[in-house]
């Protein structure tokens, strides 16, 4: 026999714990399939989330786990693989479960520039969000690695947190950078190299410079780049929902509560959209519960009474 809840919640993560934790609030048969596979796994400390400032994520999860217990929702490690008509939910392991609502919060996967020395520092001294890291590493001597014109806009920001910022162009054309975007830079400060970079330089497990193909190396103590976001949106993409892009990549287009234009689906956190930090997915999270709590009852009043 099918086991049947009345909401499952795909992805473990803080957007998917805390649709989860709301549920379990509101006595809600629940239960939360974790992969396993938070964005944020990398670092060693999550900031800017109040209260939590500075916590390790992996903590962070842990304490979420145990709250959503005390509640009576139900975690499994496995994988969604496919969701069917009704929302008849087959986990990688074969079990088949039913749910009448959906809550999808698979986050997404940052694809890191080919170079040797970046996948191997991220989360350490390579890094892509100054909000989450900029005071950690401040006045230090950064690098910002190009992935596009874009990095621009990057290598911009970080120059809040040091005023010592350089530009490696890495594969894009100084030909592709708008004048204005080069005024800015100018007066910002930021030093722009062109030229590939052939690698990043690790002495006594710190970064301690940025190589370039040409053979120039130039002292940097960090390193921020843009990778490329990956949302992990199949399963939303197989239920029908309707997807948007954008210049991070394609998301599903929801309402304020995270619903998406699947009805009885929902969507929090990195699976709609790349800003979405930890302290935005929980509160979508949450948005998302509370909602499908709401939606849930007046059905049930719906049914009894004929409506």
């Amino acid at each position: 026999m099918t086991e049947t809840y009345e909401v499952i919640v795909i992805g473990g993560g803080a957007a998917g714990l805390s649709a989860a934790l709301v549920l379990g609030r509101s006595r809600r048969r629940t239960l939360v399939v974790d992969a396993g596979e938070p964005r944020n796994a990398p670092a060693a400390h999550m900031q800017g989330f109040l209260t939590r400032d500075g916590m390790p994520p992996a903590e962070f999860l842990a304490i979420g786990r145990e709250e959503i217990e005390r509640y009576g929702v139900e975690l499994v490690r496995d994988r969604v693989v496919e969701v069917a008509e009704g929302f008849a939910v087959t986990l990688a392991s074969g079990r088949v479960l039913r749910a009448r609502r959906l809550v999808v919060a698979t986050g997404l996967k940052d694809e890191l520039p080919q170079v040797p020395g970046v996948a191997e520092r991220f989360g350490k001294d390579v890094l892509h969000c100054p909000y989450c890291h900029g005071w950690e590493v401040r006045d230090q001597a950064f690098g910002v690695l190009a992935t596009s014109a874009l990095s621009v806009h990057q290598a911009l920001m970080v120059s809040q947190w040091s005023k010592d910022v350089t530009l490696f162009l890495h594969e894009v054309a100084e030909a592709d950078l708008a004048d204005e975007d080069l005024r800015r830079l100018a007066a910002a400060g930021v030093e722009v190299v062109p030229g590939e970079v052939a690698e990043l330089a690790v002495t006594d497990d710190r970064l301690t410079a940025v190589r370039l193909k040409d053979g120039t190396a130039h002292a940097r103590e960090v390193v921020f780049t843009a990778p490329r976001a990956v949302p992990r949106s199949g399963l939303l993409e197989r239920l029908g929902a309707e997807l948007t892009e954008t210049p991070f990549g394609t998301y599903p287009v929801v309402d304020a509560t995270g619903q998406t234009s699947v009805p009885g689906v929902w969507a929090a956190g990195n699976a709609v959209g790349f800003g979405e930090q930890v302290i935005n997915a929980a509160a979508g999270g949450y948005r998302a519960g509370a909602a499908i709590n709401g939606d849930l009852l007046m059905a049930d009043l719906d049914a009894a009474a004929g409506v």
